[in-house]
């Protein structure tokens, strides 16, 4: 069970759609180990999106460095992107 201290109305479709992507991108970059593993990196940029958070709080939720959630939330909104260019 993934948590957040706000509440986020989405689906688990939608966060597990999201990890996968993350976690499919990370293999194909044989990416090293990260902070966050592929489902809680999609939960703190669902939460950005869906709440508009900003860095600095969503780095303190996820005790992550504020330029490390700006690096993770680049990532995946560019893989959202990628497969919205696909559609």
């Amino acid at each position: 069970m993934l948590s957040y201290r706000a509440s986020i109305p989405l689906s688990n479709r939608t966060l597990t759609r999201l990890a996968e992507l993350i976690r499919t991108r990370r293999a194909e970059r044989r990416s090293r180990w990260r902070r966050l593993d592929p489902a809680r990196q999609a939960l703190l940029v669902l939460a950005h999106l869906r709440n508009g958070d900003t860095y600095a709080r969503l780095a303190g939720g996820f005790a992550i460095g504020t330029t490390t959630a700006w690096r993770y939330i680049r990532e995946a909104v560019d893989l959202l992107a990628a497969l919205a260019d696909v559609a």
